[in-house]
């Protein structure tokens, strides 16, 4: 049996300092989700998850691209090099009223890629709305060389961190 979750697709300012250190901005921006869904919502929930992936290469962030040029030049900078991948979650426990924000860091490499390879890429439109201008678990995978860290926390959700944050804040499993 599952988790029982609903996913409510909420749209949520995005804009950040970018001074901020890219851990404290995920986890800010998984709670504005979370307060988004909160204020949608007639009765207290039991639980409600936000989570947001940024990466950053050479203190510079790279959210969700603007546009197929965007992604393009994102693709670009990322190959033939590592960058880090910084997803934050955080967790509402309705009957506490409290938020547990935490955040993973992983390191992605990417090969490196011929034009036609990212051309390929953005012809597949798998980049849109997604941090970085790729899914490493779809065809993005092909690009990849290495990743240490987190595979889920790179995909958007650490999922080890979310069980560990429920079973911290008194989940019941089992019942």
């Amino acid at each position: 049996m599952g988790l029982p979750f609903t996913c409510i697709p909420s749209n949520v300012d995005e804009s950040f300092d970018p001074e901020m250190e890219a851990s404290v901005v995920v986890k800010e921006l998984a709670v504005r989700k979370v307060r988004k869904v909160l204020s949608n919502l007639k009765d207290e929930p039991l639980w409600i998850c936000g989570a947001d992936t940024l990466i950053t290469l050479d203190g510079k962030f790279y959210g969700k691209p603007e546009n197929r040029d965007d992604a393009g030049n994102m693709l670009r900078s990322f190959q033939g090099r590592t960058h880090q991948v910084i997803s934050g979650v955080a967790l509402y426990s309705g009957r506490a009223k409290t938020f547990d924000c935490r955040s993973v860091a992983s390191s992605v490499t990417f090969a490196s890629l011929g034009e036609s390879e990212i051309q390929w890429y953005l012809d597949s439109g798998e980049w849109q709305g997604a941090a970085g201008s790729y899914k490493v678990q779809g065809l993005a995978s092909c690009f990849v060389t290495e990743i240490n860290g987190s595979f889920s926390s790179i995909v958007g959700l650490p999922i080890r961190e979310f069980y560990v944050m429920l079973r911290d804040n008194g989940y019941p499993y089992g019942a």
